[in-house]
């Protein structure tokens, strides 16, 4: 069982009290509890689960995946950079993104990648012809150990699958119409096309969108001749709002280790959770800067800003919001007070810079603390510089105590790389004004 998460309102004046605010806070143990519940789902032997990392890239949380047994599963090149930082070996990292130009790929394979899987024709074009090369000057942030030798053996190549009946109307992957011509031009190198990996899409909660298509895509899978590894993602959900589907892991683990074990041959199958692995042990903390009503409306000012969490549109606009009082056990303890519809607002003038809209919360006042639960992916990761504020620091929480894992940004970060008169030297010491 997933445990809650653990954050008294004792606590969270204690945190905010130490770090500031406003605050990212995950807990190890509910991302140890998820990881868990996540791999115990499969019953195939052949079963290998990389963490998809641009959900999350703070190399204290990724150390955590690499301790529990897990690989990464790297979009960018900067994933596979912050995992190479935090202790994976390249051999741990598949690398799965798309348009890379020469330079970028080059340096993932100079990384000691091995197993990429490909986005286009031009992308597999593009890896051979490296491969033809003579060997590239050694490029920066080489990792340690040194990577395994660049030979047709050590090349485990896949295609990202395009097919409109199983991912919808993607721009992403290679059509089975076009398995023929990447399998010859693999061949003409002396590589060979041995993964397919499908991505379904981002966040899907539907446990039916992934069981219903497995067949078909094991099929696919069988027309490459030189099959070894079937990589099925990718884009699982995570249910931010309670009354929303969940995501069923021991039902679509079950079935495709069911679907593999009737296989004539093991294959390896890799299983790449971002959102669903690291959503639920992070917490965004804030306090209350203003309130004022609008009738019967609360209309509630926070220290934090909609730029501190994921894209709305991409990722969904609903975080539960709940108020930590001194007086309430714990988070999930209703408060003995009457509730009043209220927008959670943030710190910009952004006009859609809502954190909450029609939430149901009691009187606030300046001061009070707020919980906006569930931003443990996409959340730093996505938070951004917008209308210039510093982004938040994050803490972990671990073996009964807390640790600061990335310090907070102050306004010297907004004149990083900028060139220009009179920015030589410049360092603005906010603590002079008490600024966090």
């Amino acid at each position: 069982m997933i445990p809650p998460f653990p954050l008294s309102p004792a606590l969270a004046a204690e945190l905010l009290s130490q770090y500031g605010s406003p605050l990212y806070v995950y807990d190890r143990d509910r991302l140890q509890a998820t990881l868990h519940h996540i791999t115990t789902a499969f019953s195939y032997p052949h079963t290998h689960f990389h963490f998809a990392s641009v959900t999350n890239g703070n190399l204290s949380l990724l150390k955590i995946f690499q301790q529990h047994g897990w690989g990464l599963h790297a979009n960018t090149p900067g994933d596979i950079y912050l995992g190479l930082q935090a202790g994976f070996h390249p051999r741990q990292i598949v690398y799965s993104g798309s348009n890379l130009n020469q330079t970028e790929m080059t340096q993932v394979l100079a990384w000691g990648i091995r197993t990429l899987n490909l986005d286009s024709i031009s992308q597999l074009e593009l890896l051979c012809k490296i491969f033809t090369s003579p060997p590239s000057p050694l490029l920066p942030f080489s990792p340690t150990p040194s990577p395994q030798p660049l030979t047709p053996n050590s090349l485990h190549l896949g295609l990202r699958l395009n097919h409109p009946p199983l991912t919808g109307d993607s721009r992403i992957g290679v059509r089975p119409e076009e398995f023929s011509t990447a399998i010859a031009l693999a061949q003409s190198v002396g590589l060979t096309i041995s993964g397919l990996h499908f991505y379904r899409g981002t966040g899907t909660n539907a446990t039916k969108a992934f069981t219903q298509v497995m067949d078909e895509v094991i099929d696919l899978a069988q027309h490459l001749p030189d099959w070894q590894y079937l990589d099925f993602g990718g884009g699982f959900g995570y249910p931010y709002h309670p009354d929303g589907a969940a995501f069923d892991w021991q039902e679509f683990g079950q079935q495709l280790s069911d679907r593999l074990h009737k296989l004539s041959r093991p294959i390896d199958l890799l299983i790449e959770p971002g959102r669903a692995a690291i959503a639920g042990c992070g917490t965004l903390l804030c306090q209350v800067v203003s309130v004022k009503w609008h009738d019967h409306k609360q209309i509630v000012g926070t220290d934090t800003t909609v730029a501190n969490l994921s894209v709305p549109a991409v990722h969904g606009s609903y975080r539960k919001i709940l108020p930590l009082h001194p007086f309430s056990p714990n988070l999930y303890s209703p408060t003995p007070t009457p509730h009043f519809p209220t927008d959670i607002c943030g710190n910009t003038t952004y006009s859609r810079d809502y954190l909450g809209r029609n939430c149901h919360l009691p009187k606030l006042q300046p001061g009070d603390m707020l919980a906006v639960l569930d931003v443990g992916a996409y959340g730093y990761a996505m938070a951004s510089h917008f209308l210039h504020r510093p982004r938040p620091a994050e803490v972990l929480l671990e073996h009964g105590s807390h640790r600061l894992i990335r310090q907070r940004e102050d306004y010297n970060v907004l004149l990083a790389n900028q060139i220009g008169e009179n920015l030589g030297g410049l360092s603005v010491n906010t603590g002079d004004y008490g600024l966090d």
